[in-house]
This record gives structure tokens, sequence and C-alpha cells, in this order.
């Protein structure tokens, strides 16, 4: 396995062909509580990410056993004049964008908690992996703020309108059984298969035609909430992109001769 560091708090591993990549949350100690220095580090390792051509899917984790990410580091928010705050503000919105943006799949494995910005970097990915023990939530109006991450933009998105109200507006947690039922996590594995599962979903996703990827997920996150219209039109645009792409050659070529494509990425 490779390991790149971003500071102190964050590792981006690879293993084997390396087109997994996986953006480790690594402030144990803090149950990796987003600080100003783990933000800028964050938005960095997905600008490398997101750069790297070899790259097809991303899973975020944490190394941290008890939480996936538990939110803005309040220690550090409670010392910083509203001054330092404002300045914070791009640093914070910079790793939380740098994940959504990214142009790759991206599958989150969440376990313990993920609250607040914790939950809303899982909301930023395409797909949430939780296991058994994630607790959920997004309980920023508790504490005299509103869900600054892309929560109250994301949230509804997965749930509805009216289901993003009522957990945002009771700030309450939600456990794994019912974030499932509800709509917050996409599936639900046993205690400590999160990171696992994860990696093995992101595995068979990255078996596939990398501008493939790339053009679905364009489509799927430019179509959302577009009318079906303007939805389509987006579709075609991005069918074009891989329509007359050495990946559209090879894979035509690796079905009608029965073999696993190699896919030239271009």
């Amino acid at each position: 396995m490779s390991e790149q560091r971003f500071g102190e708090f964050v590792a981006v591993r690879r293993e084997g062909d390396g087109h997994v990549a996986e953006l480790a949350m690594d402030r144990p100690k803090a149950m990796n509580a987003v600080s100003t220095e783990m933000a800028r580090s964050i938005g960095a390792a997905c600008a490398a990410l997101a750069a790297d051509p070899s790259v097809r899917v991303v899973v975020l984790s944490s190394t941290a056993e008890r939480a996936f990410c538990v939110g803005a580091d309040l220690k550090e928010r409670n010392s910083l004049s509203d001054a330092e705050l404002v300045r914070q503000r791009p640093t914070t919105r910079g790793a939380y964008g740098g994940v959504l943006e990214l142009p790759v799949p991206t599958v989150a494995a969440v376990h313990g908690f993920a609250l607040g910005g914790g939950f809303e970097l899982a909301l930023a990915c395409d797909v949430i992996v939780a296991d058994e023990t994630a607790v959920v939530g997004l309980p920023e109006v508790s504490v005299g703020v509103i869900p600054g991450g892309g929560g109250t933009q994301l949230l509804p998105r997965r749930v509805g309108a009216a289901r993003a109200a009522e957990l945002i507006f009771t700030a309450r947690r939600v456990e794994a059984a019912e974030a499932l039922s509800l709509g917050l996590v996409d599936s639900l594995v046993p205690a400590g298969r999160d990171r696992a599962e994860a990696l093995a979903l992101a595995s068979r996703m990255a078996a596939n035609s990398p501008v493939g990827l790339r053009a679905a997920k364009r489509a799927l996150r430019l179509g959302h909430g577009m009318d079906l219209a303007a939805g389509l039109e987006i579709e075609d645009a991005a069918w074009r992109t891989v329509a007359f792409s050495g990946d559209r050659a090879e894979g035509v070529a690796a079905f009608n001769e029965k073999r696993k494509p190699n896919w030239p990425g271009e």
C-alpha cells in the first residue's frame, strides 16, 4: 500500500493498480473534528485526486475508532474572533466543496458518529456505506448555527424537503437502522465492515470505463433538479464525450471478443 500525507491529519492511500484512492481522515484523538488545518488538508487532497487521471473512484474513510467525523472543531471555533471566522470560511468551504466536486464516483465509509460537518462530508459523496454503529445527523441549530457544509442543500436531495426540514430543525441524531430506512445512508453492514465494504464497492466501480464513470457522474450531478427536457440535454452532452472515445471502442471490442476491457482512459 502506498500512502501520501496531506498535513498531519489526512492521508491518501492506494493498493494494487491505484485506481481506487482512499482519502482517510486521520485525527483520531479528536474524532476527526475538522479544524482549519484539517479542512485545508482535505481540500488539498481532493485537488490532487481530481487532477490525477489514474484515479477512478475515491473512498472517504476514517481512522478514528468511534467516529467517521464529528464535524467542526468547536474548541477551535470558540477561540476565533468574528474576523478570524470570516477568514476561515473559504478554507472550510474548500474541504466540503473539494469532496463534492471530485469528478469521479465517491463512496463514504461511515461508522460511529457522523454529525454536522462530518455527515455533510458523507452527503457530498455519491454513495454512503454505513456500519451498525453509525449515528448521523445535522445538529447545528442546537448550537446556534446552520449546516454550512452543504447540508441544507444535499440532505433534501436525498430525503425530500419535508424530511430534511424535520431532521435539521429538530437537530436529532439518527441511529443506523433508521438512517437506512430514511435513505440517509445507502447500505448497512456489520460493525467494523464499513471500510472493507466501501473499498469492495469502489473496486467494482473502478473496473468500469474511467471515461464513462466521469461522464456518468457529470450527467447525474448536473441533471439533478432539472426538468426532464433540460436533463436529457445534459445527458446527451455527456454521451457525446464518451461516444467517440477510446474507452467506448475498447468496451465494444472487449464485449465482442469476450474478454475484459483494457481501458485506455481517453
